[in-house]
């Protein structure tokens, strides 16, 4: 595979990451969880859902290259189930940010840290419309004369991902710097954190 990235053109790595930047700084549903998770659980909150949003992208890339993501093109009751599910589980996380009552200074622990990667890492693989992007996407800078496209689409997808895990990490820091700046102990936050998650649901299911 080394020798397929080395044949890459080095044009079209700046073209790629040229659009990837302009992908991130667009606000979306990931950047959207990533400053919530970090407002409302702290700077180690934002950078571990960022982490798990990488996570999630590269989990895409792989189905992506594996060729599985047609699947959700090809069976219309696939896409719908991956995205319905999806939704509850933001429905769940804003169930979960609205009652929650706890301290956020005694939040930002360890189990925290982890709960905020596993619940970014969730919201992304269950979103098909990142699959679908990464289908329509990765492959308009592959060239079958320089290799097999799939390994083309692994190296640009691990690119990808870990360009937005940068810079969401960024942002997810920021925000729950923000946040303990604002007042760390207010609840306001988790009601904000609470209808952005409930809002990327009805996205969800709606679009």
């Amino acid at each position: 595979m080394l020798d397929v990235a080395l044949a890459i053109p080095i044009w079209t790595y700046i073209t790629f990451m040229g659009a990837a930047l302009v992908l991130y700084i667009t606000p979306g549903a990931d950047m959207m969880f990533t400053l919530a998770s970090g407002a409302r659980g702290g700077a180690r909150s934002g950078v571990a859902a960022a982490a798990g949003i990488g996570l999630g992208v590269m989990g895409h890339v792989i189905i992506a290259a594996a060729g599985l993501a047609v699947l959700l093109i090809t069976y219309p009751i696939a896409y719908d189930a991956l995205r319905y599910a999806g939704a509850a589980y933001l429905l769940w996380l804003a169930w979960h940010s609205w009652t929650d009552t706890s301290d956020p200074a005694r939040r930002e622990g360890r189990s925290d840290t982890w709960r905020a990667f596993r619940r970014g890492f969730l919201t992304n693989i269950l979103n098909p419309k990142v699959g679908l992007f990464v289908l329509a996407f990765l492959p308009q800078f592959a060239n079958p004369d320089i290799g097999p496209v799939w390994q083309q689409i692994l190296i640009l997808g691990t690119l990808l991902a870990v360009g937005e895990l940068a810079v969401y990490c960024v942002l997810g820091g920021f925000a729950g710097m923000a946040a303990a700046r604002i007042q760390r102990a207010s609840g306001w936050i988790n009601k904000l954190s609470a209808i952005v998650f409930g809002g990327l649901a009805l996205r969800l299911a709606w679009n």
